[in-house]
């Protein structure tokens, strides 16, 4: 299968829409790869920390800024990824930072809706332009608590958004967009991927399934909107892209990762 290269459809969704999705970004090799590192990573499974949601479910979330030559780090790198996010974003892009989220199954909790630049843009980036992809490392459906989105909803700009819980972005104005805008299940098989904007307002149910689900998200800022102060987030760093060939000539690698391992209001304010 020839591999991914962005399209005018595509970036016109994006531009509209607020997101796409793309339908076997990786293979069921290099994802039996990426599963395989995330059950035998010790680092990222003490990494992890819990979220509780509205309702008292946990889902758990690992999140790292670094980019070297082991597994993770290939796929933050490799070109599909990157130069697809260059195209949307206009500008040369660099890694913002990589997360791993996972809901247990049974047990796996929700999150709330929210933007993403609702908290990033407390690190001092001036404009809304960074933007994420999220791999599915395990399916998604409706019933372990796949992504869902308001189609349309980056164009609403930023909303304000409790820090201190998991509360996410101003209910008054969730109510509102939910009966303006149509609601997207986003069903991903192991290896599709979602490209969003950083406004688009998203959330995710609980896992009431017998399964996992597990999700690799590899998120990057525009070089234009380097921070303009210091903050915990990265300012620009020149990004080295991978060919997509590189995660199998790789293989099983992994590299011992720095995790945050703060609350989940200190990682996102």
């Amino acid at each position: 299968m020839a591999a991914y290269r962005i399209t005018n459809e595509d970036f016109y969704r994006y531009s509209n829409d607020g997101f796409f999705v793309v339908r076997g970004l990786f293979d069921s090799e290099e994802m039996t790869l990426l599963r395989e590192a995330v059950d035998v990573d010790q680092d990222l499974a003490e990494a992890q920390y819990a979220v509780k949601d509205r309702q008292g479910g946990t889902a758990k979330i690992a999140i790292w800024q670094g980019t070297g030559d082991d597994l993770y780090g290939l796929v933050a790198r490799s070109e599909r990824i990157v130069n697809t996010v260059e195209r949307l974003l206009g500008d040369e892009v660099y890694h913002w930072h990589s997360k791993m989220t996972i809901k247990v199954p049974r047990e796996g909790g929700a999150w709330e809706w929210h933007q993403d630049y609702g908290y990033w843009y407390t690190y001092g980036c001036l404009y809304p332009d960074l933007a994420t992809c999220m791999i599915a490392v395990d399916r998604a459906t409706r019933e372990n608590g796949c992504l869902q989105v308001l189609r349309g909803s980056h164009r609403m700009g930023r909303i304000d958004h409790d820090f201190q819980t998991q509360l996410g972005a101003d209910p008054e104005r969730i109510a509102e967009a939910v009966k303006r805008l149509e609601m997207v299940d986003c069903t991903l098989e192991a290896g599709d991927a979602i490209f969003f904007h950083c406004n688009l307002l998203h959330c995710s149910g609980q896992n009431k399934s017998p399964s996992p689900r597990r999700a690799f998200l590899c998120c990057y800022n525009a070089r234009r909107n380097s921070p303009y102060k210091v903050v915990r987030h990265p300012q620009y760093t020149p990004l080295a892209k991978v060919p997509d060939s590189a995660l199998k000539d790789a293989g099983l690698r992994i590299a011992k990762q720095e995790y945050s391992r703060r609350s989940h209001a200190q990682v996102v304010k």
